[in-house]
């Protein structure tokens, strides 16, 4: 078990469950997104210390790229028929069918075009407010946010439109067809949310452990080699003991070399990295033209 001093977790906690009551209290039409990540299944924990010994007061919902990883989905209604919750797959396919999503490469990263998929859930499920996993230290844009952060009718984020939260009081007032994402992991870090689930021995996929992994050296990444990300002529294979920090869209997401097969382990490594999750392990935040910023602009979560 780690040595660390945790006991600040339980003000993060508690912070955390009032937050999520408010927003169950506040909105008609509540989501929570759930993809089967870490943070998201520390989010499904306190949502279940929130309402216990109620069931969730709300859906869940996860964006379906098509490139997600078997073992995160497998984990996904693994942990959706433990908590008895209904679970809502908005998939991108969908949208790819509907002429909505058009994409220039079947196997590029279809990350940044889960905005489109997403907002059309919103429209079809009339959801008023979407609850999510976000955390300041993922990403500079992230850490522009409210813990309320207001979309207009179009689902755009608009930083100068954000609402202020003094006193933590939540304006949580909207226009017709306007909604709002509400962010209960804003304060916490990478590091904290390993704390709590090493604390609270919250299950989360087995990718996030140290396992055995075919990868090829590209770009500064390990990118595992996968039907979605196949090796390229030239480039060498190799096994690796490798886990991942985050577990998104395939084509994008890359594993880090790793030993720690178990959450204390996780910690001790998170405690010394010097790189963030998204830095270490995502390709398509190197571009510009995909930027969080950009996206987040446009619907991203």
């Amino acid at each position: 078990m780690t040595t660390l001093d945790t006991h600040y977790l339980d003000d993060l906690e508690e912070e955390a469950v009032y937050i999520l009551r408010e927003a169950a209290a506040s909105f008609e039409r509540v989501a929570l997104l759930f993809s089967g990540g870490k943070d998201s299944s520390v989010l499904t924990r306190l949502a279940e210390r929130a309402f216990a010994p109620a069931p969730l007061p709300f859906a869940l919902l996860h964006v379906d790229t098509g490139h997600n990883f078997p073992e995160v989905l497998a984990f996904r209604d693994a942990r959706v028929a433990q908590l008895g919750a209904r679970l809502i797959v908005a998939r991108v396919e969908d949208s790819i069918a509907r002429g909505t999503v058009r994409l220039s490469d079947p196997l590029a990263s279809r990350n940044a075009e889960q905005s489109v998929t997403l907002l059309e859930a919103v429209a079809e499920h009339r959801l008023d407010a979407l609850i999510g996993g976000a955390r300041r230290d993922e990403e500079k844009a992230r850490a522009k946010e409210r813990i309320f952060s207001h979309r207009d009718r179009h689902g755009r984020w608009c930083p100068r439109e954000q609402r202020p939260e003094l006193w933590t009081l939540f304006n949580t007032r909207l226009a017709a067809g306007e909604h709002m994402r509400v962010f209960p992991l804003s304060n916490w870090t990478e590091l904290d949310v390993w704390l709590y689930i090493a604390r609270e021995q919250v299950p989360v996929p087995a990718m996030y452990y140290s396992h055995v992994r075919e990868v090829v050296r590209r770009r500064g990444f390990l990118v595992p080699v996968t039907p979605v990300t196949p090796a390229l002529p030239g480039e060498r294979i190799e096994r690796l003991a490798v886990r991942f920090r985050t577990v998104g869209d395939m084509a994008c997401t890359c594993p880090v070399e790793s030993l720690a097969a178990n959450a204390d382990e996780v910690v001790a490594e998170t405690a010394a990295a010097q790189v963030s999750e998204r830095g270490a392990t995502r390709m398509d935040d190197l571009t510009s033209d995909t930027s969080m910023e950009r996206r987040k602009r446009e619907g991203y979560f």
